[in-house]
């Protein structure tokens, strides 16, 4: 079905997006991936383009337009290009619109210039070793210290923990209050008492940068309190449709792009003397996948489209929920299958679908994991 999502302008858009990433980040990638890590260059040449900042006001140097779609793009076209180190949607769609809706004009004209320009890279700092979802659990703490937060904890599993020059660090601020009582704390690249941990192992997303975090008496001016006091519950309930949402595109496009290598790899892959695209199972594997693809683009289609909308409240939470579900499970889904139809050559490391395959696995866990999102759904409709 044609997609009618997309204007001209968001298509031309989506040329720039290529070609950045033919020529600043697909050259490099390899590399990176054997690094661990993206180099700080590659953040700068995408402040250069203009792909850091799009909702930022232009005063700040940002791209100064809302439109949600864009995002979607970038989302679509790094999912495509199979290139999830360079964390770019974190940075904007998910760490962008904390600092574009809480932040203090002051705070914007220190920090909202760097992060357009890829000079300040950011991260935020939820999860702890034993708190995941639960925010209740938190153990992370500040001190109210008259002109000065002191912060004390350690946080894990942080996306850009090794890069990150600006960290929102959530933090008890007032212990008996539960999860309503947590701020957010802006922790920078130099304070004393900051440090990072090891660049964590994983299976996938080998460039990304994950790291764990310790903060020990790091002195946090009161001036880097983002938003309010106790508040962080509240805004961070705000924000998780966006962040969520923002997964569902890369897994939806994810499942996608491997239904296209897979389909042109079984056309053209022999087995007992004819293509594989000759047996009917293969068929049959085909046009399942691409019926799930189908119904999912058209869903996730609908939910970009009612957050873009500007005279719209944005999306609604438990639909943002079920899109981010449903498109990563079909995502896991696909990649499994597609992996089992290139057989010995799918278990190869150089083979798209293989790093897929251990790439994606984590879009089911990270932004609420696939549980915490049905428990969401549930509740909405039982009570």
């Amino acid at each position: 079905m044609k997609r009618t999502l997309y204007t001209e302008d968001h298509e031309a858009f989506r040329a720039v997006v290529r070609t950045f990433l033919e020529k600043e980040v697909l050259p490099h990638y390899a590399q990176w991936e054997k690094d661990g890590i993206v180099s700080r260059e590659a953040w700068l040449a995408a402040g250069r383009q203009g792909l850091l900042g799009l909702a930022v006001e232009e005063e700040y140097g940002g791209g100064g337009n809302p439109d949600f779609r864009y995002a979607s793009v970038l989302a679509e076209e790094f999912t495509r290009a199979a290139a999830p180190g360079l964390a770019i949607g974190l940075h904007n769609d998910i760490i962008g619109p904390y600092l574009t809706k809480l932040a203090t004009d002051e705070q914007k004209r220190r920090w909202l210039p760097g992060f357009c320009s890829g000079e300040i890279v950011t991260a935020i700092a939820m999860t702890e070793p034993g708190a995941g979802s639960d925010l209740q659990g938190i153990r992370t703490t500040a001190e109210d210290h008259g002109d000065h937060w002191v912060l004390n904890g350690s946080k894990t599993f942080i996306s850009n923990g090794i890069l990150a020059d600006l960290v929102i660090v959530v933090a008890k601020t007032t212990p008996e209050g539960g999860a309503h009582g947590l701020s957010l704390l802006v922790v920078e690249r130099g304070m004393e008492g900051f440090e990072r941990g090891r660049n964590l192992d994983k299976i996938g997303q080998k460039s990304q940068d994950t790291a764990e975090l310790f903060f020990k008496d790091v002195r946090v001016p009161k001036e880097n309190l983002l938003g309010e006091l106790d508040g962080a519950f509240v805004h961070l309930m705000t924000n998780l449709a966006q962040e969520r949402l923002a997964i569902a595109v890369a897994g939806i496009a994810g499942a996608e792009h491997l239904l296209e290598l897979t389909t042109r790899y079984v056309k053209e892959r022999e087995a007992f003397g004819r293509p594989l695209a000759k047996l009917q199972h293969v068929r049959f594997e085909i046009a399942e996948m691409a019926t799930e693809c189908a119904v999912t683009r058209a869903f996730v289609d609908r939910c970009i489209a009612e957050h873009a909308d500007p005279s719209g409240l944005g999306l609604d939470p438990v639909n943002a929920s079920m899109a981010k579900w449903w498109a990563t499970e079909l995502q896991k889904r696909v990649a499994d299958r597609c992996l089992q139809l290139h057989g010995g050559y799918g278990y190869m490391s150089e083979f798209p679908v293989a790093r897929a395959f251990t790439d994606g696995r984590i879009q089911t866990i990270y932004g609420g994991t696939t549980e915490i999102m049905k428990e969401i759904i549930g509740r909405s409709l039982l009570g």
